[in-house]
């Protein structure tokens, strides 16, 4: 798995990827519920699989941490809707 780091005052979760490439994964939180708004994955890193290792990475974290999703970004919708192993990370 790759590293993640917590970023709260950006609201967000890092995830390195090669070289100095980090994914962003953007939340708003509620409680221990964070709204999934928006991922970003660099452009010269796009179409190389990345989209899951942030997924995985973020999830694993997420879990570790206790804490649900609400998926409102079309990224993260599609690839819960994909992977239902992670189907106890959403917030009822």
């Amino acid at each position: 798995m790759n590293m993640i780091t917590h970023d709260p005052d950006n609201k967000c979760y890092l995830i390195a990827l090669e070289g100095d490439a980090v994914a962003k994964v953007y939340y708003e939180k509620k409680g221990n519920i964070l709204d999934v708004i928006s991922t970003r994955i660099p452009d010269e890193q796009q179409g190389k699989g990345y989209g899951k290792v942030m997924m995985e990475s973020f999830l694993h974290e997420m879990r570790a941490s206790n804490l649900l999703i609400v998926p409102v970004c079309s990224y993260v919708v599609h690839y819960m809707n994909k992977n239902p192993q992670w189907q106890d990370l959403l917030a009822k």
